[in-house]
C-alpha cells in the first residue's frame, strides 16, 4: 500500500535524526508502508493519525519499525511507541521504547532503553533529547558510549553529542577507558576524530605503564600520549614525581615542559629539583631548569643543594644522572660544605664539583679561593679540593683579628671526616702567614697564647693542620722566612698577596643560595684587601 502523506514525511524526519539532521524532505517524497500494519485510524476531533501493529515504513532507504505511531496535526507532534527501530542504509541503528518529535521546534525526545549504534560507536542510556536544528543530542540520566572498533568506553551522568564536529561533552563522574588508559574527571570534551580529550575539574589519568597524571584542567591525546595539565598538575611514574602550575608532556617524543612552581623528585636516584620553568628531552638526554632553580641531591648523611640562574642536567644511556651544569650566580650548600662562583659542573658519579670564575669554598673554618676550584666529595664529606691559579686557603684563628693564610699558584687541600683541614700542598710561589701558639702553665692552669706571626715564602710548601692550627710547615726549596713577636708584627706583611676574607658571602642555610639572599663582602675587609694590594705593587 503506497500513499503520499505529509504527516508521515515529518515522522520519518525524527526517525532519522541522529547524525542525519542535514537530511531534507521535499513535498513530493513518497513513503512506503509495508504490508502488515493492523490498523490506520484518524480522529477528526483531535487531528490524530494513528497506526497500530507491526508498523514497517521505508523512506529514502531508511527502514523504520515500531508497534504504533501517532501524528497530531494541530501541534505537529509525532509519537512512536514500542520496539522503535530505525535503520539507515545499514550504517545506523537506533532503538528505544518511545519517541516524540515536535516538527515546529525540530526537537525530539527518546525514552526507554535507548540504544544508538553506527560503525564507530554504540550509545546506551534511558533517554535522549535531540535538537535537529542545532544538531545536538543530550542525555541527562547517565549514559554509556562504547567504540565498535576498539575497546573504548566512556561513562558519565550527562552527555552532549555534536555529530557534525564529532565532539562529545560529558560531565558528572566521567570515566573513560581503553586498552592503555583510564581517565576519571568531573567533566570532559572528547573529539573522537582526533582522539583528543579536554578536561575540566578534578581529573586523574592512569596509563598501563602505571604513569599517573592529575590536575584540574588540560587536554590529552590518546594516540600520541601527549597533553597539557594545569592547576594542581602532577605526573608520577615508578619513583619519579613532578608537579607545577602547568605541565606539557609528549611520551612518544620523550619531551616535557613545565611552568610555574616546578618540583621534581626521583627517589631512586636520590635527586630532586625546583624552579619556575623546566624542559626535558629524553632524545638528547638533557634537561634544563630556570627561575629560582635548585637541584637537591641526597648524600650519605647530608643533602647537597645547587642553585644557578640556569641549571642543566644530563643522563647517560641507562637514564642515570651523569652530571649537572649551572650557569650564572651558581651557589651550593650542604651542612658541612658551601660554595659560590659564576658557573659550575657537578659530576654525580665522581662526587666532583668544578667551579669557575671567582669561586669560593667554605668548609668548617676554612675559606678556599682561586681562579678555578675542583671539589671532591666522599660520603657527604669534603675529601679534598684542587685550587688552581692564584690559590689561597685562609682559616680564622681569632675572630676578626688573626688569620692563618696560605697562598700560591696551585693548592691541594685535604680534609678529614669532620671536614677539618689536615694538609695543604702548595705548588709554585708558595707563601704562608700563620700565628703559632704555645701552652703556658700558670698556677696549674694551662693558657694558650700566640707566640707571634710566622711569614714564609718558598716555591713549594707542605703544611700539616690540626684543630685549625698549622702544626708543621715543610718547604722544598730555599725559603725566605721571618718570625715577628706579637707586639712587633710588621703590618705590611700581615696578609698574603690576594688575601680576602668573605664570611658575608657564605651561604648559612639552603635559602641563602638564592640571589635575593646574596650577601656582600664586609667593606672593612675589602678596604684592607685594597690597601694590601696597593702596598704589594710597590
Amino acid at each position: 500500500m503506497k500513499f503520499s502523506l505529509h504527516i508521515l514525511k515529518k515522522a520519518l524526519l525524527i526517525s532519522a535524526f541522529f547524525m542525519l539532521s542535514q537530511f531534507t524532505i521535499s513535498q513530493t517524497n513518497l513513503m512506503e508502508l509495508a504490508p502488515g500494519a493492523e490498523k490506520l485510524i484518524y480522529n477528526k476531533e483531535t487531528g490524530e493519525h494513528r497506526l497500530i501493529g507491526n508498523i514497517h515504513i521505508t523512506f529514502q532507504s531508511n527502514v523504520i519499525y515500531c508497534d504504533s505511531a501517532s501524528y497530531f496535526e494541530k501541534t505537529s507532534i509525532l509519537k512512536m511507541y514500542g520496539n522503535v527501530h530505525l535503520n539507515k542504509k545499514d550504517t545506523l541503528n537506533l532503538y528505544c521504547d518511545s519517541l516524540h518529535y515536535d516538527s515546529k521546534t525540530r526537537k525530539a525526545k527518546l525514552w526507554g532503553n535507548v540504544r544508538i549504534r553506527d560503525r564507530d560507536f554504540k550509545i546506551t542510556t534511558d533517554s535522549i533529547d535531540f535538537d535537529t536544528k542545532n544538531d545536538v543530542a543530550i542525555y541527562r540520566n547517565g549514559g554509556r558510549i562504547e567504540s565498535t572498533l576498539k575497546k573504548e568506553t566512556l561513562l558519565s551522568k550527562t552527555g552532549y553529542f555534536f555529530p557534525k564536529t564529532k565532539n562529545i561533552t560529558v560531565s558528572g563522574n566521567v570515566v573513560f577507558k581503553n586498552e592503555t588508559t583510564t581517565m576519571h574527571s568531573d567533566s570532559m570534551r572528547y573529539n573522537y576524530a582526533s582522539k583528543k580529550a579536554f578536561f575540566f575539574g578534578t581529573t586523574k589519568i592512569v596509563r598501563i605503564d602505571k604513569t599517573k597524571i592529575e590536575g584540574n584542567k588540560g587536554w590529552y591525546k590518546l594516540d600520541s600520549e601527549e597533553g597539557v595539565i594545569q592547576v594542581n598538575a602532577s605526573i608520577s611514574k615508578d619513583q619519579q614525581y613532578i608537579s607545577g602550575d602547568s605541565l606539557y608532556f609528549n611520551e612518544l617524543k620523550g619531551m616535557s615542559i613545565g611552568k610555574g612552581n616546578i618540583y621534581f623528585s626521583d627517589n631512586k636516584k636520590g635527586a630532586g629539583f625546583r624552579g619556575d620553568k623546566f624542559y626535558s628531552s629524553k632524545k638528547n638526554n638533557k634537561s634544563y631548569l630556570t627561575g629560582k632553580a635548585v637541584i637537591e641531591y641526597k648524600l650519605k648523611n647530608d643533602t647537597l643543594f645547587i642553585h644557578a640562574d640556569t641549571l642543566f642536567t644530563f643522563t647517560d644511556s641507562l637514564n642515570q644522572l651523569s652530571h649537572v651544569k649551572g650557569y650564572y650566580t651558581a651557589r651550593f650548600y650542604s651542612h658541612k660544605t658551601q660554595g659560590v662562583c659564576d658557573s659550575l659542573i657537578y659530576q654525580h658519579k665522581l662526587g666532583k664539583i668544578e667551579m669557575y670564575h671567582k669561586p669560593i669554598v667554605w668548609s668548617n673554618k676554612a675559606e678556599l679561593k682561586g681562579e678555578k676550584i675542583d671539589v671532591y666529595l666522599k660520603d657527604s664529606i669534603l675529601d679534598r679540593a684542587e685550587i688552581k691559579q692564584n690559590a689561597t686557603v685562609i682559616t680564622e684563628v681569632e675572630k676578626r683579628k688573626l688569620y692563618n693564610q696560605v697562598g700560591g699558584k696551585n693548592i691541594q687541600a685535604y680534609f678529614n671526616s669532620s671536614n677539618e683541614l689536615t694538609k695543604i700542598d702548595v705548588n709554585g710561589n708558595a707563601q704562608t702567614i700563620y700565628f703559632p701558639e704555645e701552652n703556658i702553665t700558670k698556677d696549674s692552669i694551662i693558657e694558650i697564647q700566640r707566640k707571634g706571626m710566622s711569614r714564609l715564602y718558598s716555591s713549594d710548601i707542605k703544611i700539616y693542620v690540626e684543630n685549625n692550627e698549622f702544626t708543621k710547615v715543610v718547604y722544598v726549596d730555599q725559603a725566605d722566612g721571618v718570625f715577628y713577636p706579637m707586639e712587633k708584627i710588621n703590618k705590611e706583611e700581615e696578609f698574603i698577596i690576594g688575601y680576602s676574607w668573605n664570611p658575608m658571602q657564605r651561604p648559612m642555610n639552603k635559602n641563602d643560595i638564592f640571589p635575593t639572599q646574596t650577601k656582600k663582602v664586609n667593606p672593612i675587609i675589602k678596604q684592607v684587601q685594597k690597601e694590601k694590594k696597593g702596598k704589594r705593587k710597590k
